[in-house]
């Protein structure tokens, strides 16, 4: 494994970031033997949410039995809409953000995303909302996921102007594959492709951390079911990741993993997580697993370097 330093973290934070988002977290299932095996590789930072079902209950019961809460970094998410309705208001902040600290054991969270946008609404009320929890120390950091530039932009100049804690961390999905459309509905944003560089540069320059989600675009380059078989691998992927990643272009970048992972000799994985991992801002990718190969495979990427011109490559840019 390897860790970075972040802001306000007073501890290495893993380079990759353990999604908590799997069947046996959302169900609720005790997957203490599991996340001893994930802590064990190395693994220090964790992603979850409001409205991951029962993991943050899961996540919170096994930090405590273990005695490791100061040890990881914590990620959670809330303010996500219901039946379409959006929910980005102080109000739904207390309820989610209050609600998470009880199922999470914890007195604090080392980063808070909201977890969707309501573009709708001013900024303002809820900065102002997730201020007073930074100020109480409740937070450490906040952020947000799927806002698109413009909107992140906006809160960041109204916390400045006021004084106020400003967004420092953003979650998008980021990825070889492209997004072709919105795989679960509801605003998600991404920051894939050259046609996005200059927001990724943006983020860079101003000292925003990326958690990048999706980086295997859902399962479509796990590798499990080559490019070559297109209707397995639709038959592969669930609703979301179909509608967001099936095409012919996405089909064609995954042909060109499997190319490279063979002449490295590694797998598709590897080739395309090393491909987020290759972005200059220094993006850290969430995965997730449920056996202990394959979430090796995804640290193993860590150690391989690919070129510019690899990346170019890869992303039928050359």
């Amino acid at each position: 494994m390897q860790y970075v330093t972040l802001r306000g973290i007073d501890r290495p934070v893993s380079r990759l970031v353990f999604g908590c988002a799997y069947p046996g977290m959302i169900e609720g299932r005790d997957e203490s033997r599991w996340l001893d095996s994930v802590y064990g590789m190395g693994f220090t930072a964790f992603d979850t949410a409001e409205n991951y079902g029962k993991s943050e209950e899961v996540l919170g019961n096994w930090m405590a039995s273990r005695g490791i809460r100061e040890e990881l970094t914590v990620i959670t998410k809330g303010c996500h809409p219901y039946e379409g309705r959006p929910r980005v208001s102080p109000g739904h902040l207390k309820r989610d953000f209050e609600q998470s600290l009880e199922r999470l054991k914890t007195g604090y969270v080392d980063v808070y995303l909201l977890h969707r946008d309501d573009p709708e609404k001013p900024v303002g009320a809820i900065l102002e909302a997730l201020d007073s929890y930074v100020r109480a120390g409740k937070i450490r950091r906040i952020g947000a996921s799927n806002w698109t530039l413009e909107r992140f932009r906006e809160a960041n100049a109204y916390a400045r102007e006021r004084g106020l804690e400003p967004f420092s961390f953003t979650s998008p999905n980021y990825a070889l594959a492209r997004q072709v459309r919105d795989p679960w509905g509801g605003g998600c944003t991404s920051l894939s492709g050259e046609e996005r560089a200059e927001e990724r540069r943006w983020y860079g320059e101003n000292g925003v951390d990326v958690i990048a989600y999706s980086s295997l675009a859902h399962g479509f380059l796990s590798g499990k079911v080559s490019s070559a078989e297109p209707d397995r691998l639709e038959a592969l992927l669930d609703e979301g990741g179909r509608r967001g990643y099936m095409s012919p272009d996405n089909l064609e970048r995954l042909a060109r993993a499997e190319r490279l992972a063979k002449e490295r000799g590694r797998t598709v994985p590897e080739i395309a997580l090393a491909y987020v991992l290759a972005d200059p801002i220094g993006i850290l990718p969430a995965v997730s697993a449920t056996k202990k190969e394959h979430l090796e495979r995804n640290v193993s990427a860590l150690d391989l370097h690919l070129t510019r011109e690899e990346c170019a490559w890869l992303d039928l840019r050359t």
